[in-house]
């Protein structure tokens, strides 16, 4: 055999190993003028929470694919290849992201109370989220060397790491309310940031790492504080009304951002600070139709006439996050579901 036609062997084997990347190319909505080269990564089961490393090359996700029932961690390449289970198989998991040089990552895992997922809430408390028993976990990007982070067997969960790589930001239960927290990445010097009575969580970074966004509920009345606080007793929430504030990474000037009523969460930043994105079923409250929004960061109390719609979908569209580049988003959907309730994971090429 000659040594070129080794050679186109030996590349033609090479080519026929690699692992092909899953992406589908998808037609954005008419109105979704915001979006190009939209294409879709994940197929099948509930893919959510997907959140980029600093290279942009990789995301972590949770999923319930392999047939589980409840959530678990994985890792894979931005186009879709490479899907790994990083968490132990245990219990659930949420809420990951990936440590300065994406060999480790960090998540919230019920794996030291739970071998199988968490009993779910009754059916009767209507629509709640229940508050597992999560601590933080970290783990090398391949599954190995899993390490418990933190120790306070309640509900701690949300993390999000600052852009210089030091600190974490988090909600947790542990002093006896939902308050967001910061915390170095090894779990030393735990600030507590809120304190008013009622549900803070979802936080997220600014770019410059300055302000924290984040969703909040604080109880009008005695009456509702008692509801509020008889759920928290059970291990649930009800998270139908949310709004959206902004603060100072030290905890000081929290001031409400939005006022549209119904369930606004999954805010994170624009690439340059000056906007919010996030999820939002203000316009039909009981429903489950959540489209993206835009909102300018140093708004006040904003209502519908102040922020600008993304997305145009009759389903889920949620848990937004702009790439590195700050030219894509990814983002998790209803869309395009093989079965209904089905979520999976989608690129856009975002236009500014």
């Amino acid at each position: 055999m000659s040594k070129q036609l080794l050679i186109a062997v030996a590349l033609l084997g090479a080519t026929a190993c690699a692992e092909r990347s899953p992406a589908v190319s998808r037609d954005p909505a008419p109105q979704e003028s915001r979006f190009a080269n939209l294409r879709q990564i994940t197929f099948g089961g509930e893919n959510a929470e997907a959140y980029w490393d600093a290279s942009g090359e990789w995301i972590t996700f949770q999923s319930t694919r392999d047939g589980r029932a409840c959530d678990q961690q994985y890792v894979m390449r931005a186009d879709g290849t490479g899907i790994t289970r990083v968490s132990d198989g245990r219990g659930k998991t949420t809420c990951g992201w990936f440590l300065p040089g994406s060999e480790r990552l960090f998540f919230s895992s019920s794996t030291a109370h739970d071998e199988s997922c968490p009993v779910r809430p009754d059916p009767s408390q209507g629509y709640v989220w229940p508050l597992d028993k999560y601590d933080f976990y970290t783990v090398n990007r391949d599954g190995s060397d899993l390490r418990r982070l933190t120790n306070y067997d309640t509900y701690t969960a949300e993390g999000i790491l600052s852009p210089d790589g030091t600190k974490i930001v988090f909600t947790s239960l542990k002093d006896g309310d939902l308050d967001i927290y910061t915390m170095n990445v090894d779990g030393s010097d735990v600030r507590r940031l809120t304190d008013t009575p009622g549900y803070d969580g979802g936080p997220w970074w600014s770019p410059d790492g300055t302000k924290i966004v984040y969703r909040a509920h604080h109880p009008k009345d005695s009456a509702e504080l008692a509801q509020y606080q008889d759920l928290l007793a059970k291990g649930l929430i009800r998270p139908s009304k949310v709004e959206l504030f902004v603060m100072n990474a030290d905890g000081s000037d929290q001031r409400q951002i939005t006022a549209l009523g119904g369930a606004n969460f999954g805010p994170s930043w624009s690439p340059d600070g000056t906007k919010i994105i996030f999820s939002s079923n203000f316009f039909a409250p009981r429903s489950g139709n959540f489209e993206l929004f835009l909102v300018s960061a140093t708004d006040s109390l904003a209502g519908p006439d102040r922020i600008e719609q993304v997305t145009f979908n009759d389903s889920f569209d949620g848990f937004p996050i702009f790439h590195p580049n700050g030219r894509q988003l990814l983002w998790a959907s209803n869309r395009h579901g093989a079965t209904q309730g089905e979520t999976n994971l989608f690129i856009a090429d975002f236009k500014w």
